[in-house]
């Protein structure tokens, strides 16, 4: 039976007409080539070449074989571009869950770089509240997701991805909305905002952790379910607040005063996935490691 392999070693030998050139090239030595190239003639039953001293020509057999057997790797070539496009084209997406309200910078910046360094893999996203996506992943509905953070789960991986500045949230007329910089103390003093512990547990624990590192009892004038909600009540003057920077970026309204920190404290987004007993798909280990890079 002719293999591709007899036909490879035959195109180089007839390319270069010289056995000991043709080995180099193909990186085998030159007695298993010319042996390949003798059992091709064999099975054909014809001479492909003549082999004059010092000197290597094609027969017309062995011009027709060159020929044709070009063209049998030019369609072998064909062929698989067309299989990998198809691929491309008809693999399944990875599902992204997004809870939490995010709409950070870096989100997008990690859905557009994904679309650069892996375009052949095409994402699913779908937004939700925190414990559904927790569900999601459980039930693998979703391959990973992005979030404040979640309970504690041995089955949940919880990745920090990125983290941005926690700034200062004030409405325009409050009292220290024109310095240029606040210490947490001075923010304390006054009644502040939380986050419901129930629809928002990330940013609630994350709050908590940055509350016990400077206070020991802070007032608390109510809980927002969304940062929507959470900024909404900022601006009506129902209390002062902390946000993330990222957040801030994004929403850009002129009812809200954003003021750094003189304290480095930072509000971290997770990547999330699902524990697999046998380690992640390489897609999905892929996804995780470039979100972890912004």
């Amino acid at each position: 039976m002719i293999e591709l392999r007899h036909l490879r070693y035959f195109i180089a030998v007839a390319e270069e007409l010289n056995f000991r050139r043709a080995a180099e090239r193909i990186h085998i030595d030159q007695t298993p080539l010319s042996r390949t190239v003798r059992d091709l003639e064999d099975q054909l039953g014809v001479q492909l070449f003549v082999r004059a001293p010092r000197k290597l020509h094609l027969t017309p057999a062995g011009l027709r074989l060159l020929k044709d057997a070009r063209k049998v790797f030019i369609r072998m070539e064909r062929a698989q571009r067309a299989v990998r496009e198809t691929d491309a084209r008809f693999r399944a997406p990875l599902r992204i869950g997004v809870a939490d309200g995010i709409a950070q910078p870096k989100l997008s910046q990690c859905l557009v770089g994904w679309r650069c360094v892996a375009p052949e893999i095409s994402l699913e996203l779908t937004e939700m509240r925190a414990p559904e996506l927790a569900q999601a992943l459980q039930r693998e509905e979703l391959d990973a997701g992005f979030s404040f953070g979640l309970p504690d789960d041995d089955a949940i991986a919880q990745q920090p991805a990125w983290s941005y500045s926690a700034m200062a949230l004030l409405p325009p007329e409050h009292e220290l909305a024109s310095w240029p910089e606040l210490a947490l103390a001075e923010l304390l003093a006054f009644p502040l905002l939380s986050y419901h512990a129930g629809r928002q547990p990330g940013l609630s624990q994350q709050m908590r952790a940055i509350l016990q590192r400077h206070t020991a009892s802070p007032a608390i004038a109510g809980e927002a379910c969304t940062l929507s909600g959470y900024v909404t009540r900022i601006a009506a003057g129902l209390g002062v607040g902390v946000g993330d920077a990222g957040h801030i970026a994004t929403l850009r309204r002129s009812d809200v005063v954003a003021i750094p920190l003189r304290e480095d404290e930072r509000i971290t987004t997770f990547v999330l996935y699902k524990h697999q007993r046998f380690g992640l798909p390489d897609a999905l280990q892929r996804f995780v490691a470039h979100a972890k890079t912004l």
